[in-house]
């Protein structure tokens, strides 16, 4: 990849050998940089530059463990010891970084790195980083409450007595304290207080409405 003039009929400047390599990087949609061996960025795509909520100009010359934090120090070290002693294996690293495409949100994911060209005058050869991103883990569903279950729900998180949820639902008092009854069951909590907490950890009701409300039912202000 380095080290070697491209044929095309004629001789390339290495700038612009440089050039069409990095628009050749830009058009791949997995997050590539090339670095030095101590980590500091030379030329990274438009992937990469996007995880971090940038442009590709502003990387070279950032560490990308700074960016990319090892989750093993040790499985560094193997790393770093391995291409000193010039292996030229390819090598992955566990990673974890702050994306600032995601709103900051903290991501996972393992960095690939392979020893390419020929060793640079520090004796040691540049390195192309691959980030691959590990998959989002899928978020669970609200678990299925009734509309009754969900109004009594509501009306208990904004402190109606049993007597006032069962009138404004149309059921006895014994009616609401049988749902109660059942959701408590069903959630394993011990009492109204921790059924009401539980609820809104689940997504049964929305943590941004007074009084509360079921998701996608109109709240007051």
């Amino acid at each position: 990849m380095y080290g070697h003039e491209p044929y095309s009929g004629g001789h390339e400047s290495p700038v612009v050998w440089r050039n069409h390599f990095i628009l050749l990087l830009d058009r791949v949609p997995l997050p590539i940089a090339v670095c030095q061996a101590n980590g500091l960025v030379v030329l990274a795509n438009r992937a990469m530059a996007a995880e971090w909520g940038t442009v590709p100009g502003r990387l070279p010359g950032r560490d990308l463990l700074e960016l990319l934090r090892p989750r093993s120090p040790a499985q560094l070290d193997r790393v770093i010891e391995a291409i000193r002693r010039g292996s030229r294996s390819r090598y992955p690293l566990a990673v974890r970084w702050r994306s600032g495409a995601a709103g900051g949100a903290e991501r996972a994911g393992e960095l690939m790195v392979d020893p390419v060209g020929e060793p640079s005058p520090t004796g040691y050869p540049l390195l192309l980083a691959v980030l691959q991103t590990a998959p989002e883990p899928p978020q669970p569903a609200p678990p299925e409450v009734s509309e009754v279950e969900a109004r009594v729900l509501a009306l208990v998180a904004s402190g109606a007595t049993t007597a006032a949820v069962g009138k404004a639902v149309g059921l006895t008092v014994d009616g609401v304290n049988y749902h109660l009854t059942r959701l408590t069951r069903r959630w394993r909590v011990p009492n109204r207080t921790a059924l009401v907490a539980k609820a809104y950890v689940l997504g049964v009701l929305r943590t941004d409405a007074w009084p509360p409300a079921p998701p996608g039912a109109d709240a007051e202000d």
